[in-house]
């Protein structure tokens, strides 16, 4: 149970966060361009590939249409594909949870194709590649 102080203090932090961080107004998916569009209650917007977002990687366009605001406007909620983005998130390109971004990373570096890359591998498998793993006894 949280006391009537420590909700006095969760809404002043509340109000701070609302003072100096836009908020989403509106929110919809572009069909032709294939993004999200987020306008803020700065006047400006921002936009990006659902492919690129935690959750929404495999919406079809009518699940990815329907997209409700909180009413802090910090929230995205995607009720057809029950994902949620945090719109101040949104602001720093973070787009999903720190293991998803990490993964995400991890698999374009693992897809990169550069000359030093495959240098660096022909250099590990002449030393034999990479060393096997020795079974641990107990």
């Amino acid at each position: 149970m949280i006391t009537k102080q420590e909700f006095q203090q969760a809404n002043e932090r509340m109000k701070a966060l609302q003072a100096s961080t836009p908020s989403a107004t509106s929110a919809y998916y572009d069909r032709k361009s294939k993004n999200i569009i987020v306008k803020l209650s700065t006047g400006i917007g921002i936009f990006f590939s659902p492919r690129d977002a935690q959750g929404l990687e495999e919406g079809t366009a009518s699940q990815l249409s329907d997209i409700e605001i909180t009413p802090s406007g910090f929230g995205l909620h995607f009720p057809q594909l029950d994902a949620d983005l945090y719109v101040p998130s949104l602001l720093e390109g973070i787009l999903g949870s720190r293991k998803w971004m990490a993964a995400r990373l991890g698999a374009q570096g693992g897809r990169a194709r550069t000359k030093a890359k495959a240098s660096a591998a022909r250099a590990n498998g002449a030393l034999g590649g990479r060393p096997r793993k020795r079974a641990v006894s107990h």
